[in-house]
């Protein structure tokens, strides 16, 4: 059995464990509420880009954006994977680079090479290690993230697409659910379809076919618009993801916090044990000590 010294040391130590969770849960929920609030934010503009994208495209069926074209001759596709830069937010990174490498492989298993986009620390840190080709990446995005910052890394993967290089490029992110809940998620950001740019639209179709008047002309619209539409879908799940993380922590660390205190009762039950069987073995060889002296 360890000593009285021994088992305070670790009283002591845990408890310091706990004060520092504690802080970073409080922390992390406060971060938390912001996240979700710039992940609330952003989803109507990306809803309603995506409804008006959807309706050029039908009042002008004869020209197509480069992202509207499948290429089914190209051999590779293009991956974004989204993840946090810092650790200590539980499973959050580990189920997603999971649903993202079974996505890489049932590829590669069809003869598709893949090229990856890393967004996040963790997310470069995996890719680098399992051999995927990294042609850009992101990290260090801190709190609030910039879409310039983001959107130069993934353009990459966008202008490789236009040109007819890969066959479909894929977003790999964290969706926040709710506090407790986050699910990983792998779709599908190019080629863009129809019905996905309409999705957020359902309620909003009518009857009637749109019409528009273009300054300068629709292909130069439509291209923009397309543009600006597959770059507000990716700073969505950069804040998606952010929202996720926060929420992770919080939880990871509230259980961090509860399993110290659980563990600091135990260690202070197995140091009055054995503080109370030093004072019992100190009689028994006082009284043993008066009885031989007598």
């Amino acid at each position: 059995m360890a000593s009285s010294k021994e088992i305070r040391g670790k009283i002591k130590s845990v408890e310091n464990t706990k004060k520092i969770t504690k802080a970073m849960e409080m922390v992390a929920a406060s971060k938390m509420r912001k996240a979700q609030e710039r992940m609330r934010s952003a989803r109507p503009y990306s809803e309603k880009i995506g409804s008006i994208a959807a309706n050029l495209s039908k009042a002008n069926p004869e020209y197509q954006h480069p992202f509207m074209v499948t290429n089914e001759s190209a051999k590779q596709v293009g991956f974004v994977v989204v993840t946090t830069d810092k650790g200590l937010c539980g499973g959050l990174n580990t189920n997603l680079l999971r649903a993202a490498t079974a996505k890489l492989k049932d590829l590669e298993a069809g003869g598709q090479k893949a090229e990856v986009v890393a967004i996040g620390n963790k997310g470069l840190g995996f890719m680098n290690r399992i051999g995927a080709k990294v042609v850009s990446h992101v990290t260090q995005m801190g709190d609030q993230p910039h879409i310039e910052k983001i959107i130069g890394p993934v353009k990459v993967l966008l202008d490789a697409y236009a040109e007819g290089k890969l066959s479909a490029v894929y977003l790999c992110y964290t969706r926040f659910i709710n506090t407790m809940k986050q699910e990983p998620v792998v779709q599908q950001l190019l080629p863009l379809s129809t019905e996905g740019l309409a999705g957020g639209a359902e309620g909003s179709k009518a009857s009637h076919a749109w019409d528009y008047i273009y300054e300068p002309d629709a292909a130069t619209v439509i291209d923009e618009l397309l543009v600006r539409y597959t770059e507000a879908l990716v700073y969505q799940a950069v804040a998606e993801n952010m929202a996720s993380e926060q929420s992770a922590r919080m939880v990871a660390m509230k259980a961090a916090t509860d399993n110290a205190g659980t563990l600091i009762g135990e260690l202070k039950l197995v140091y009055n044990k054995t503080r109370q069987a030093a004072i019992t073995k100190e009689l028994s060889e006082i009284v043993s000590g008066a009885a031989a002296v007598g």
